[in-house]
């Protein structure tokens, strides 16, 4: 009897149990977990995510067998919804980590923006930022997004302005995600799926529904997916997201992921420095001096409050 072929391909879909795979040749296999595949040291609710590199065999069903995760370059995580110590994995092997906002209808505050740059940081994602729907601000809004444009420019972050009304608005962006893998994210209501449908052909914008057979009891949770781009990049839709969770960060690495106070953090009199109430501590005199938005600092406030409450504990 012929061994099976291990063959290899990238995870685009997965609903819980079954997990749509792309091999090199665009070969779309639906899979499953094989019972002894050891999984890695993360406590997570979805083992495998979208991203992931696998391995698996083909059964004379022509069902995927996975036998093992390859190697992965990163992934980002949020806590799960229900278990505080959980982890789901959105997604893995990300090259840029985008976050849709609007500042009306409905408006982001800065302080998820920043959770969601803090999270990419940690996770050594590079990550971006597009202000939605820019049609529809007035010219005092406009105003207060050119200055969250130039602010977030400013430390370092790509920063895109754009409207679903305007397709010349998208074309700056759809440049910047080519032959990238792109997470994309944000609070319900900002427009999400409409910007992710305009970057994508028409043809490929529902890749490969997973069976109806294969649903029966089908997961109730909302996965990622992968969509392939015309240019060559995968964008990759995460489900609406409320809030970043802090849960692989240590209390005295928060500033670590906010560029600018790090940055100037190294002038702090003391090596262990909070940043709160510490005399010499020139992330204070920067906040003062107005050389680190007042916004900024407070969200990095923010997820320091969530280790004092022991929210993630």
């Amino acid at each position: 009897m012929m061994t099976p072929e291990l063959m290899t391909g990238m995870v685009i879909k997965n609903t819980g149990s079954w997990y749509q795979v792309i091999t090199s040749d665009d070969t779309l296999i639906e899979c499953r977990i094989k019972g002894n595949l050891r999984l890695q040291d993360i406590r997570s609710t979805n083992p495998i995510a979208v991203g992931d590199r696998v391995e698996f065999t083909l059964n004379s069903d022509g069902i995927g067998s996975i036998s093992a995760i390859c190697d992965r370059r990163n992934y980002l995580i949020r806590k799960s919804s229900n278990l505080s110590r959980q982890a789901h994995i959105l997604a893995a092997n990300i090259d840029m980590a985008l976050l849709i906002a609007t500042v009306k209808h409905p408006e982001t505050s800065t302080v998820f923006i920043d959770r969601f740059m803090a999270a990419a940081e940690a996770y050594s994602i590079p990550a971006g930022l597009v202000i939605n729907k820019t049609d529809l601000y007035t010219a005092d809004e406009m105003a207060y997004v050119e200055a969250l444009k130039s602010l977030y420019e400013s430390i370092g972050y790509p920063v895109f302005l754009t409207s679903s009304q305007q397709p010349e608005s998208i074309v700056e962006l759809e440049k910047a995600l080519a032959i990238k893998t792109t997470l994309i994210s944000g609070n319900s209501g900002v427009g999400k799926s409409t910007l992710i449908n305009a970057l994508l052909p028409d043809s490929m914008a529902r890749t490969g529904e997973i069976s109806s057979y294969h649903k029966k009891g089908m997961h109730t949770t909302t996965f990622s997916e992968m969509y392939p781009m015309k240019n060559g990049g995968w964008i990759i839709d995460t489900p609406g997201i409320k809030g970043f969770g802090t849960i692989d960060m240590e209390e005295d690495e928060i500033s670590h992921y906010f560029r600018e106070i790090f940055t100037v953090s190294k002038n702090c009199r003391f090596a262990n420095c909070t940043h709160i109430h510490e005399p010499g501590c020139a992330v204070l005199d920067a906040v003062h001096g107005h050389r680190i938005s007042q916004s900024r600092y407070q969200s990095y406030l923010s997820i320091l409050s969530d280790f004092e409450n022991g929210k993630y504990r």
